[in-house]
């Protein structure tokens, strides 16, 4: 069958990809070198990298990269690269993460910037291999985006295609006259303020105010907390740290959740921008809201004791973390009366921003389906009157709404689909799993939250799940990280032939 996909360009883009795979595996590499743990388990990765990532730079074209092939590549780079992300933990052979499956679930969780785990026994594994999760979870954020789209410079637009289907955000080529100039911008950016975060929970370490932050946590938070991806080194994760450090951690994952394109305009002066952003009003406006709620709910419970601050951190923070798609945790919510567990349950479904590392549906089309909503009930009243949505001042369009309408239905259905699965599975395999705990689950997984409830619970894991089960969300995260279409296209005949 004849194809008018040029897919040798998008497998060379994935090969270079894979080339550079070796410099972020060096980093736990030297933390290796610097504590006297095995190599192995970084090396060959490394060596495989470079030479799958050669084979597949050979095998490639030089054509221009249009639509289709960006998302070939889009969809093939977030799977290839987890599968180079699990070896790892395999050929480190400790604990659970130790088998194939686990391993790749770990490492799927990492790059999607999930924050699932299955591990069991965090002190049995080496500080490499924790920093692996760590970093792994930083690419995912938008290190993997911003180093392809740099790549693609000399590709013209192809590289604006591709950072729009990741971002969601048409036209991002026009913020500098070069897509590789954006790219640059971006990833400074995002490296800033993980420097930034480095310096200040170190600095906190070194004044007493963090006792346990020291430079080793110093570095593996920031890695997490500003790509919105929730692993922690700790099995208590930020629930480990003094109250001081929860809220600055509170601070930057709604900075990773805020559009980034839109904070560069603000660090150029231009704060204007970020204000009169609809959809930035909408964003703070619903954190506030929720977390409001949240704590109203803890202080109603009755089972519930605890003092107004620690109240108010726990509300906000678990609110954030959830909205933000991040997973972190700095209490044991699943013991939680149920109306404030459903709170954090609606939150998973809301995300952050269009154009930042967050995941889930995001605030920009919830946004956008509300006020079609709304305009559909005027219109119903008043069907003599043409009213348009708008966003910002500026019109969207009918086939744009429509695309919003089927994206958020059909997320809907598939998580519905995945929960049923769920729980079928589990009542397979003898694991007791009420319907909440698996609604939990699957929207964690699907929606790159990371901890559900349940045995999925912020100081759970994953890994009493069955092996069938844990498969699917492995596919999960990949669907959802790179937000279903760029998927589902590859399985249509037109995108093909036609």
């Amino acid at each position: 069958m004849k194809t008018n996909v040029k897919w040798r360009v998008s497998i060379g883009l994935v090969g270079t990809v894979l080339k550079w795979l070796a410099v972020p595996l060096s980093f736990p590499l030297l933390i290796g070198l610097y504590y006297t743990e095995p190599l192995l388990p970084f090396l060959v990765p490394m060596a495989l990298s470079l030479a799958i990532g050669e084979a597949l730079v050979r095998a490639g074209s030089d054509d221009n990269l249009g639509p289709r092939e960006a998302f070939l590549m889009v969809a093939v780079t977030w799977f290839v690269v987890p599968l180079v992300g699990a070896m790892p933990f395999v050929l480190a052979g400790t604990g659970s993460v130790a088998h194939p499956v686990n391993a790749l679930f770990e490492s799927m969780s990492g790059v999607t910037t999930t924050g699932a785990t299955v591990l069991l026994e965090f002190e049995i594994h080496d500080r490499s291999i924790m920093m692996w999760r760590q970093v792994s979870q930083w690419l995912g954020g938008l290190g993997i985006l911003v180093l392809a789209t740099a790549i693609l410079s000399q590709l013209g637009v192809g590289g604006a295609q591709l950072m729009e289907s990741e971002t969601q955000i048409k036209g991002v080529n026009k913020l500098t006259p070069r897509i590789s100039q954006t790219a640059r911008l971006l990833g400074e950016l995002y490296i800033g303020l993980t420097f930034l975060l480095i310096g200040i929970l170190y600095g906190l370490h070194l004044v007493g105010i963090a006792p346990n932050m020291g430079l080793y946590n110093a570095i593996a938070h920031p890695l997490t907390a500003v790509s919105t991806a929730g692993f922690s080194p700790e099995p208590e994760s930020i629930a480990a740290f003094s109250p001081t450090v929860q809220w600055v951690i509170t601070l930057f994952m709604i900075v990773g959740a805020t559009n980034f394109v839109l904070m560069y305009f603000a660090l150029q002066g231009d704060w204007r921008r970020l204000i009169d952003s609809e959809e930035f009003r909408f964003y703070i406006g619903l954190l506030a809201v929720l977390s409001v709620i949240t704590a109203a709910l803890l202080v109603l419970d009755d089972s519930y004791s605890g003092s107004i601050e620690p109240t108010v951190r726990y509300a906000v923070f678990n609110t954030v973390s959830m909205m933000t798609t991040t997973g972190y945790a700095n209490v044991d919510f699943d013991l939680w009366e149920a109306g404030a567990k459903h709170i954090l349950l609606i939150c998973m479904f809301i995300g952050g921003m269009a154009g930042s590392t967050t995941c889930s549906i995001k605030t920009l089309r919830w946004l956008v389906v509300i006020k079609g909503f709304r305009r559909d009930l005027f219109t119903a009243i008043h069907p003599e009157v043409i009213q348009p949505v708008r966003l910002s001042g500026e019109v969207v369009g009918e086939d744009a709404l429509r695309d919003i309408y089927a994206f958020t239905l059909v997320n809907i259905l598939l998580f519905a689909a995945a929960t049923v699965f769920i729980v079928v599975d589990a009542a397979r395999a003898g694991i007791l799993l009420s319907e909440f705990d698996a609604m939990g689950a699957a929207a964690a997984t699907f929606l790159n939250i990371g901890p559900g409830f349940g045995i999925a619970g912020p100081f759970g894991t994953y890994e009493g799940f069955p092996m069938t089960t844990k498969l699917l969300m492995i596919l999960l995260m990949w669907i959802g990280r790179i937000e279903i279409i760029p998927v589902l296209v590859l399985f249509t005949k037109r995108f093909w032939t036609s």
